[in-house]
């Protein structure tokens, strides 16, 4: 963790807009870490505590996050299309406006989230709990539903064309 401290003093005591691509953070404890505009695509989280951290517009384009723990993060418009987030605990993100396109969130617990207007076509959420999840406006065309427990869920204006395993 030296290089993520040494990262952090050359922003200003931040890790906003670091470039961390590719980096092996698994298991890394980054609970309430704000890591506005970072460059983390690619890199390796899985495991890790990112609870309470701030992701504005950060890119985890292809990133692992499988089995983090991403509880009240905010993730607003950060670009996460074809990130690993199986089993990942997202309860209570916040993620609007989100790319989440191809996203693999199997498993994954995404209760009380904020996903209003939130890109998820194609995106894997079989066996994902939704419960309370606020999907207004959100893209799930084409994703995969199979086993996800929407219960509460508001798709108000969601768009779920070509959508799989929706139960109705």
């Amino acid at each position: 963790m030296i290089y993520l401290a040494a990262v952090a003093w050359a922003n200003g005591g931040t890790l906003r807009d670091a470039d961390l691509h590719g980096a092996d953070l698994s298991g890394a404890n980054l609970s309430g870490a704000y890591l506005s505009g970072a460059n983390l695509s690619g890199a390796d989280l899985s495991g890790a505590n990112l609870s309470g951290a701030i992701l504005n517009g950060a890119n985890l384009r292809g990133a692992i996050l499988n089995d983090a723990d991403l509880s009240d993060a905010i993730l607003n418009v950060a670009f996460l299309s074809g990130a690993f987030l199986s089993k990942a605990n997202l309860t209570g993100a916040f993620l609007t406006g989100a790319f989440l396109r191809g996203a693999f969130l199997t498993g994954a617990d995404l209760s009380d989230a904020i996903l209003s207007k939130a890109n998820l076509s194609g995106a894997s959420l079989s066996d994902a709990k939704l419960n309370n999840a606020n999907l207004s406006d959100a893209d799930l065309s084409n994703a995969n539903l199979t086993g996800a427990n929407l219960t509460g869920a508001n798709l108000t204006g969601a768009n779920l064309t070509g959508a799989i395993g929706l139960q109705r």
